[in-house]
């Protein structure tokens, strides 16, 4: 759970990141910048800034924003009501995200996990985007990210998302945040 100042002071904190990369916002975009705790209550650590521009039944427009050496939670995007579920293609703005995806692990990824952390994260094919790199995840595939030490933008172009039917890897995360009254 976070606090409605928490959620202010990050959503304040990712308007300057895209601002100072030359993303300009509408104030009803900035009203709207979605922050995902993911249930854990550790925002910093676990937890992304998300600013949809469009949702439609057949395309999707974001923008996830990480702060230095957050990460996203492994997951995936299943089937839903007779589509394969979501692709979505990652394009690194700024800073540099480590990607990391089914396949041979890589020897020695940099990503940094907590050992409590660790089981929860099964994949570890590392894609690492830079500015102007872009990946594409194929449909029901296991994936999660984490920004580098400077932290990082993504823009992500997908098929229609819903992200609350995600099924991720660690069974206490829950996709909607709560924030605290008052």
């Amino acid at each position: 759970m976070l606090t409605a100042a928490e959620v202010a002071g990050a959503r304040a904190r990712a308007a300057r990141m895209l601002a100072d990369a030359a993303v300009v916002l509408t104030p009803a975009e900035q009203d709207a910048i979605e922050i995902a705790d993911f249930g854990l209550s550790r925002f910093d650590e676990l937890g992304l800034v998300l600013v949809v521009y469009v949702n439609t039944e057949r395309v999707c427009a974001k923008e996830l924003v990480l702060f230095p050496r957050q990460t996203c939670p492994e997951h995936r995007h299943p089937p839903v009501d007779g589509s394969p579920g979501k692709e979505e293609t990652f394009r690194c703005r700024r800073g540099l995200v480590y990607l990391y995806v089914e396949g041979e692990p890589t020897a020695a990824p940099g990503a940094r996990i907590s050992d409590r952390d660790h089981a929860s994260f099964t994949v570890w094919h590392e894609v690492v985007l830079a500015p102007g790199d872009q990946y594409t995840i194929p449909p029901d595939t296991l994936h999660w990210f984490q920004a580098g030490d400077d932290g990082a933008i993504v823009t992500e172009f997908s098929t229609t998302s819903r992200d609350e039917l995600d099924v991720w890897t660690d069974p206490q995360i829950r996709r909607a945040t709560v924030v605290a009254p008052g």
